[in-house]
């Protein structure tokens, strides 16, 4: 299964061991899923990661980055014109899962990508996920 995790779903991720963005992103460590992302995306993870209002441990913030740019699927997304996207900060992300073909597009904040901008894409929160990636775990 491939995905695209928005920045949201990571620092959530990080910031709280248990819950839903928690979960999506160890089944993301582990392998079990696997992440596409582009230069655009890893920066920005790079960038909210280090703010220091998260006090997110350095290293623990290198190894993530690393694992996901080690294993994930890197994408070569061009800019699609039109998204119009409420942030355009928020269009490298539907990018990469266009370009990719990805399964789902997972974010916390489902009004960044409303639905008649998404072109097909699954956009769903990190709760949608887990239950879909629970149902595909017992098929």
């Amino acid at each position: 299964m491939k995905i695209v995790l928005d920045t949201n779903v990571v620092v959530s991720g990080l910031l709280q061991a248990q819950g839903n963005p928690a979960q999506v992103l160890s089944l993301v460590l582990s392998g079990a899923i696997q992440i596409c992302h582009d230069e655009r995306i890893l920066a920005e993870y790079t960038e909210v990661l280090a703010r220091p209002r998260f006090k997110f441990d350095p290293k623990r913030v290198r190894d993530v980055l690393k694992k996901i740019e080690t294993d994930g699927l890197v994408v070569a997304a061009s800019r699609e014109a039109g998204l119009d996207l409420p942030d355009t900060d928020d269009e490298p992300f539907l990018e990469v899962a266009l370009a990719a073909s990805a399964d789902f597009l997972v974010t916390g904040n489902l009004a960044d990508y409303p639905p008649d901008k998404r072109r097909g894409c699954k956009v769903i929160s990190p709760a949608a996920f887990v239950v879909e990636w629970q149902r595909t775990a017992e098929n």
